[in-house]
């Protein structure tokens, strides 16, 4: 639930790092059981996804969308799994139009799995947007995201540079991916899904009447300050703390 004025502890105002987002005037607190472990760094970038390259490579708009990287994915069992680690690499040639391609691809390809009805899904993002355009709205939301942080890249994706079909459960993946590996800090892209939303309202975070998706620019924005906060209370990065939400969140389906 969000929080109110019957529960002023919670009000609390913590200690934030110089240029930390403010705490909006409607927030969420996030408070995890002790049952819930944070996830170790080696955790979270070696979460790998088992995907299916012959069911990609035929809906994308040409061979060159497909990053090189996914060839190399090590195969378990039947599929090649692709982690966290792999996808920030890919990111690092975001500052193209053919890294941002890459990029695009290889987040929809790591939070799609292998299921045909999954790829195929995910892949209409190409079908009803020409190339050139997609280009224009990913250069145009990753800029957001360089020069004015997480949220207002948020907004840019949820607007003026929205791709038909691509939602934000799987934007805040691009923008995840393109933040970094590395960087601390309130302002940094965190994935919001529908998993994650899961989690949110069985924690009590959030009332029931959050969305599972569609979320609004300041719902966002909610979201990113309640994980910095509690990833810097607990000492570590805040795709630690989405991890741990989106594990709380599978046990809850």
């Amino acid at each position: 639930m969000t929080a109110s004025a019957g529960c002023p502890a919670l009000r609390a105002k913590p200690d934030r790092h110089p240029g930390a987002l403010a705490r909006p005037k409607e927030f969420i607190v996030i408070v995890l059981p002790n049952d819930i472990d944070l996830p170790d760094r080696e955790e979270v970038l070696g979460q790998a996804i088992p995907f299916d390259r012959d069911r990609w490579i035929p809906l994308l708009p040409d061979l060159t969308w497909w990053p090189a990287e996914l060839d190399a994915c090590p195969k378990v069992g039947r599929w090649p799994r692709v982690d966290r680690r792999t996808v920030f690499s890919i990111a690092r040639r975001a500052n193209t139009a053919q890294g941002r391609r890459h990029l695009l691809v290889a987040a929809l390809v790591w939070g799609s799995g292998a299921k045909a009805r999954s790829v195929h899904q995910r892949a209409r993002v190409f079908e009803h947007s020409p190339a050139a355009d997609i280009d224009s709205r990913l250069d145009g939301a990753l800029t957001a995201l360089r020069e004015r942080g997480a949220v207002d890249a948020y907004r840019a994706f949820n607007n003026d540079h929205r791709i038909l079909h691509l939602g934000g459960a799987f934007f805040t993946k691009v923008l995840y991916f393109a933040g970094g590996e590395n960087p601390r800090g309130a302002d940094r892209p965190i994935i919001l899904d529908s998993v994650v939303s899961r989690a949110l309202k069985d924690l009590g975070a959030v009332d029931a009447d959050w969305p599972k998706g569609r979320w609004t620019t300041e719902q966002y924005r909610q979201y990113v300050v309640a994980v910095g906060e509690l990833a810097e209370r607990s000492g570590v990065l805040p795709d630690q703390v989405e991890t741990a939400l989106f594990l709380h969140g599978k046990q809850k389906t």
